[in-house]
């Protein structure tokens, strides 16, 4: 039981970069950070969730507790505020997806905890809707 507290305190720590792409920007150079920063330097950003895809792969061996999620798109996105992140690509197929493609960040279900455990969301992107 002590270790699902201490996750459900970090899943809340970390729930602001997980929904909203929230980043950092440097006060003195303007440079922005994904993920965020501390220190007295940086301040927080929130980002647009807006990118390119850049480079990408399909994920046909699942890690363990995954096996029914393949194939799935595993894609390095450059924000539009610069930093680039890695991304699981979601709502579209594998054959669809294309370097340069816009995209999208969602909130989408990463996993679970177990049967009584916390059901963890995050950010994945998606192609962009024009």
């Amino acid at each position: 039981m002590e270790h699902a507290r201490m996750e459900l305190a970090r899943h809340w720590r970390h729930r602001h970069a997980r929904y909203r792409l929230q980043g950092s920007r440097h006060t003195t150079t303007g440079a922005i950070a994904f993920p965020p920063r501390d220190g007295s330097e940086w301040e927080p950003t929130l980002l647009s969730g807006q990118g390119t895809v850049v480079t990408y792969t399909v994920i046909h061996q699942p890690p363990l507790g995954h096996h029914g999620e393949v194939p799935y798109v595993l894609a390095i996105v450059a924000l539009a505020e610069g930093p680039m992140i890695t991304a699981q690509l979601s709502d579209c197929r594998a054959n669809e997806v294309q370097i340069g493609m816009p995209v999208e960040m969602v909130t989408r279900l990463l996993g679970n905890e177990g049967d009584d455990g916390l059901l963890l969301y995050g950010y994945k992107f998606r192609p962009l809707l024009v």
